[in-house]
C-alpha cells in the first residue's frame, strides 16, 4: 500500500468501490456454496425415504440458487473502472420520417420498461417530438447500480422490420435508430472544457413541460466544436439550469469521448455509433414477415418481439456485458 494512500482521496474512494465489488461476488460464492451443500444432503435424505414433495422443493430451490450463480457471473463481468457509473441514454431516429421517429419513441419506452422492471430512476433530460408521431431525438438520464457496465454495449444502431401503421398499402418498411450509452461522471472527474472551443445557442422548448413551453428561450444547446459534440437540455423552467445539465452532460460525453480514443488506440475497434441505416446494426428486430429479435454481434435471439419490447432485454443485456471485448 502506498504510503499517501489515505491522502489520495480518488485512490481510496476507487479501491473501496472495488473492495465492494470483491466482496459481494466472494459472499455470493459462499453462500451459494453453503446451499448447495446444504441442499445436496436433504436431497439424499428425501430420496432415501422417497419423499416427492421435499424432492420438488429442493429441485426449485436448485433453480433458484441457479439463478444467484448467474447474477454473480455477471457481476463478475462489472468489475471495469466505468461500470458502476449513472448513464445518460441518447437516441436518435434515422432517415425515414414517421416511421423512424416512431420507432425511436418505441426504443426509449422498451429502455424505460427495463427501468421499471430493475427499480432504475431516470428522468427526460430533452426530447424533440416528430410532426406525426415519436421522437426525432431524446437523451434520458439514468440512476442504479452498475448501469454504464450493464448498458454500454447497448449503443449501437437498431433496426425495425414491420407492417407500417403509417402506410395506407400496408406494406412493410425497415426503420432504423441509434442508440448511445455515455456515462454520467462525477464531479471529481478532471475534465477541461475551453469556452473559446463552445458554442452556446439558446431555444424554445418543444417536448413537454408545462405552461412555460414556447414562451422563453429556456432551452440550452452546447456545441464543443473540436469534437463536433453537441448536449442539449429543456426540461428545466431556468435557462441556467438547463445550462448546468448541458455542462455535466458535456463533460461525460468529453469523458466517453476520450475513452473510446484509448479503447480504439488498444483495440482498433470499429466505432459503433456511425450512419443509422444499413450494414451498421447492432441488432434487428422483426415483426413481419416472421417474429425475431437477433444481436448480429453474439447471434443472441429471442422468438417473442413483444416481450422485448415491453422491456424484457436481460438475456441481450447479459450476452453483451460477456461478450464485451
Amino acid at each position: 500500500m502506498k504510503d499517501n494512500f489515505w491522502k489520495d482521496r480518488n485512490l481510496v474512494k476507487k479501491t473501496v468501490k472495488q473492495k465492494k465489488i470483491f466482496e459481494e461476488i466472494l459472499n455470493s460464492y459462499k453462500r451459494s456454496s453453503k446451499d448447495l451443500n446444504n441442499l445436496k444432503d436433504l436431497y439424499l435424505l428425501a430420496s432415501q425415504e422417497k419423499d416427492e414433495e421435499i424432492i420438488q422443493d429442493c429441485n426449485k430451490k436448485i433453480l433458484q440458487i441457479l439463478q444467484e450463480i448467474k447474477k454473480s457471473e455477471i457481476n463478475c463481468f462489472l468489475s471495469g473502472e466505468n461500470d458502476d457509473y449513472d448513464i445518460y441514454l441518447e437516441i436518435h431516429a434515422g432517415a425515414g420520417g414517421t416511421e423512424s421517429q416512431d420507432w425511436a419513441d418505441m426504443l426509449r419506452r422498451m429502455y424505460m420498461k427495463w427501468f421499471d422492471k430493475k427499480k432504475f430512476k431516470y428522468e427526460i433530460i430533452s426530447e424533440h417530438k416528430g410532426e406525426e408521431a415519436g421522437i426525432k431525438s431524446s437523451i434520458v438520464k439514468v440512476a442504479g447500480d452498475y448501469l454504464y457496465g450493464l448498458m454500454k454495449s447497448e449503443s449501437g444502431v437498431h433496426r425495425l422490420v414491420r407492417i407500417s401503421p403509417f402506410d395506407s398499402g400496408a406494406r412493410r418498411h425497415t426503420s432504423f435508430a441509434s442508440v448511445w450509452v455515455y456515462p454520467a461522471v462525477e464531479d471529481d472527474i478532471n475534465i477541461k472544457i475551453d469556452e473559446k472551443d463552445l458554442r452556446i445557442d439558446t431555444y424554445r422548448s418543444s417536448g413537454a413541460g408545462g405552461q412555460h413551453v414556447n414562451t422563453t428561450d429556456s432551452a440550452v444547446r452546447i456545441t464543443h466544436i473540436p469534437t463536433k459534440i453537441v448536449v442539449q437540455c429543456q426540461n428545466e423552467r431556468s435557462q441556467h439550469k438547463n445550462k448546468e445539465t448541458c455542462f455535466k452532460m458535456l463533460r461525460a460525453r468529453l469523458y466517453e469521448y476520450e475513452i473510446q480514443k484509448k479503447e480504439e488506440e488498444n483495440q482498433k475497434e470499429l466505432k459503433t455509433k456511425t450512419d443509422i441505416g444499413w450494414g451498421h446494426q447492432i441488432r434487428s428486430y422483426v415483426l413481419q414477415p416472421y417474429q425475431l429479435v437477433k444481436d448480429l454481434r453474439n447471434k443472441t435471439e429471442n422468438t417473442n418481439p413483444s416481450s422485448v419490447l415491453n422491456g424484457n432485454i436481460d438475456q441481450f443485456i447479459e450476452e453483451g456485458i460477456k461478450n464485451k471485448k
